[in-house]
């Protein structure tokens, strides 16, 4: 009981931080879908066969099913890299990446061309 425990803090740690490196909409799609995979996965992994393996082996069906289904479904934009960018009141907009840092008086801030 405690491997499995711990099986599945360190999946969902590296899942986690994974996620959390995607820069492009796309890859941060494919992240956070094949989180929700893995967890969706191996809950029924555990309900279909009630084994360590099993748990396993749908978590890791889950999250390539839905890293796929997240990277599938993402809207493409013409060709043009868009980013997110934050102002300095905390609202976020997307808009084309650009290649150098900008701030002006509006409080824009953004650029890198990775966005946040």
């Amino acid at each position: 009981m405690k491997f499995r425990m711990a099986a599945v803090a360190v999946s969902a740690l590296l899942a986690v931080s994974v996620a959390g490196c995607a820069t492009s909409e796309q890859n941060q799609r494919a992240g956070t879908s094949a989180l929700v995979g893995a967890g969706v996965g191996a809950l029924a992994g555990q309900a279909l066969g009630g084994n360590t393996k099993s748990t396993v082996a749908g978590a890791a069906g889950g999250a390539l099913l839905g890293a796929a289904i997240g990277t599938a479904t993402t809207p493409q934009r013409g060709g043009q890299d868009y980013c997110r960018y934050q102002r300095r009141d905390g609202s976020v907009y997307t808009a084309p990446c650009q290649d150098d840092r900008y701030y002006d008086r509006g409080g824009y801030y953004g650029g890198g061309g990775g966005g946040y």
